[in-house]
């Protein structure tokens, strides 16, 4: 007996232009422009997702640079001194510190400026 694959493929083109809603013009309609699309796109994702990592930490290494030369230390004096002091605080929590928690921020810089 002779195999179709109507409906496969039909599933396949509905899920292709699914993903490609959004897009203007041919690139959501047509189905080899909505996949050459939604292919780049997705590579841009997966880039971008480990982009994303990189570019919050520099944003937090900004904010716990400016707080802490507020306080009369540089960033990799302080950085060091934390090391040296055992205080294990990931510079995420230390940027949130900074900028929700300036009370909190202080009592740890003079912790660190004491040792």
């Amino acid at each position: 007996m002779k195999t179709k694959h109507a409906v496969a493929r039909k599933t396949k083109k509905k899920k292709l232009l699914k993903q490609a809603k959004g897009y203007r013009g041919k690139r959501s309609k047509l189905i080899r422009r909505a996949k050459e699309s939604v292919r780049r796109a997705l590579v841009y994702a997966y880039r971008d997702r480990r982009n994303k990592k990189r570019e919050f930490r520099s944003l937090w290494i900004v904010r716990i640079n400016a707080a802490v030369r507020e306080r009369g230390l540089p960033y990799r004096e302080f950085i060091h001194r934390l090391k040296e002091n055992n205080i294990l605080l990931s510079r995420d929590m230390l940027a949130y510190l900074a900028s929700e928690k300036p009370e909190a921020f202080d009592v740890l810089v003079e912790e660190v400026k004491q040792k």
